[in-house]
């Protein structure tokens, strides 16, 4: 047996991430739009995906019952490189009919990005974005700790403001 990995992939580490379902299919769906691409893998109960860009090992385990996402994972998120990408994944998102939160030139984790949120159907929360600016002063941060869906709600509901 060889001492190397048996799989190859950009750059010298990857993440990993193995997610728990209630629904496959459904999930599966909303991961090739995440990520636009296929599973690498599919199993019984089980779907892999390996993309290159963002390098990293999806991994979608099904259960029996409901899921129940709480406590250890605020959110996840895609970085990606320009504005367009972010609204490419809002693109892809609304002609799915997935609900998206639409946030532009927000100050978040001390850092102003553009991003769309998106809810996978077990309710793993995720983020595309664009950091604009790197290192900002961020008092939301400070007050209500990491940036998401929540907070982008509580703060709409302050302010007042519109978003798409």
């Amino acid at each position: 047996m060889s001492t190397k990995s048996a799989v190859e992939f950009p750059g010298k580490y990857r993440l990993h991430v193995a997610l728990t379902v209630s629904d496959l299919e459904a999930s599966k769906r909303f991961y090739e739009l995440l990520l636009g691409e296929a599973p690498s893998k599919e199993r019984p109960r089980y779907a892999k995906f390996e993309p290159a860009d963002p390098s990293v090992n999806l991994t979608l385990n099904e259960v029996d019952g409901e899921v129940k996402v709480e406590g250890g994972s605020a959110h996840f998120g895609v970085q990606v490189k320009s504005v367009a990408e972010v609204h490419a994944a809002i693109k892809r998102f609304k002609a799915a009919n997935i609900e998206t939160i639409t946030e532009e030139a927000t100050t978040c984790c001390y850092a102003v990005q553009d991003k769309v949120w998106a809810v996978d159907p077990d309710g793993h929360k995720w983020e595309v974005f664009v950091v604009l600016e790197a290192d900002v002063k961020d008092e939301l941060y400070t007050e209500a700790g990491c940036c998401g869906p929540e907070i982008v709600m509580l703060k709409h509901n302050n302010d007042k403001s519109a978003l798409t």
